[in-house]
């Protein structure tokens, strides 16, 4: 299994995506799409303090509490838990103040001692970066995080969070988290990757199946009486994606596998991916994600799948 960057954190190569409890999945349900998760082999859990505070009668915080709920009620070995910073209602930007407050209130929900991987969730240009690194730092130093990292920042705010955390001694981030698959390439490719092979970073990408575009449901661009999820994976139902679709169904029916399946393997081959995340609403479709982590493509195939992805204007 992959480590995360230059860190300790050995993990099954796919993250469970955390943004769906307390939203499209309850309590029980939750509970049951972790159970199914972890007794598959999956040990990697991404959430967010955040997370589902969009919802009405949600104030934040809620996925990271059920999580906190599932692994006192499990106690289960070796699992890593991803969190972030920075978009919680009562907790928004990187001030030192404000991250090492957001930072105790996410062990307290998730009833550990330490975040094992804690993310910079967006960037905040009203606070000086070194204040952030340093804070980011002194929970490293202070032992309430294990390893920090970022997430949707640009690959200049990554170098010149490197440049101070270097300059001053602070712990180094190990993790990126750009929004990254096969219909949304470009600007990861051309900018993220080779700053994250640059200084021995991992990405850890989101929206790995864009938001559920990739598991070959959505065909068409009407959502109209859909999930709450829908309209967002038929934004990619273009004639480009549709492609895209087709060559992951010939590639998925060559090995028996699901188009979501193949779509997290291409990504889990591309340079410094350690572990894509998605996210399942039912148990039921675990293991669909969990085969996202083992099937290992060809080299060909990995071809077709790149040749059918390119974007140009003339592709959208």
């Amino acid at each position: 299994m992959p480590l995360i960057g230059t860190s300790d954190l050995d993990v099954f190569p796919l993250a469970l995506g955390g943004n769906v409890f307390g939203w499209t999945a309850d309590r029980d349900a939750s509970f049951e799409i972790l159970d199914a998760f972890t007794e598959g082999g999956g040990d990697f859990i991404d959430t967010a303090d955040s997370y589902s505070a969009w919802v009405d009668g949600n104030s934040g915080g809620e996925s990271e509490r059920i999580i906190g709920e599932w692994l006192a009620s499990r106690r289960p070995k070796g699992v890593t838990v991803a969190t972030k910073v920075s978009q919680h209602p009562e907790f928004r930007g990187l001030s030192a103040k404000n991250v090492r407050a957001a930072a105790e209130a996410s062990l307290q929900r998730l009833g550990v001692e330490a975040i094992d991987l804690y993310y910079a969730h967006f960037d905040d240009e009203e606070t000086p970066l070194a204040e952030t690194v340093a804070a980011f730092g002194a929970l490293v130093s202070d032992g309430l995080v294990k390893h920090v990292a970022v997430s949707n920042y640009t690959a200049d705010r990554i170098r010149e969070w490197i440049e101070i955390a270097q300059a001053s001694g602070t712990a180094l981030p190990v993790a990126v988290q750009p929004h990254y698959n096969l219909v949304h390439r470009n600007d990861v490719e051309e900018d993220i990757i080779p700053l994250a092979q640059e200084f021995g970073m991992s990405l850890v990408p989101y929206y790995g199946l864009a938001k559920g575009f990739l598991t070959g449901k959505y065909r068409s661009t009407d959502a109209a009486g859909a999930s709450p999820r829908a309209a967002g994976a038929a934004q990619y139902a273009t004639a480009h994606g549709l492609r895209v679709i087709g060559e992951l169904e010939r590639i998925g029916d060559e090995h028996g596998s699901s188009v979501a399946a193949t779509a997290l393997a291409w990504l889990r081959s591309r340079p410094t991916v350690a572990a894509p995340i998605a996210s399942a609403s039912h148990a039921g479709q675990v293991a669909d994600l969990l085969a996202g982590g083992r099937l290992e493509l060809t080299p060909e195939d990995i071809r077709a799948l790149d040749a059918v992805s390119a974007w140009s204007p003339q592709t959208a």
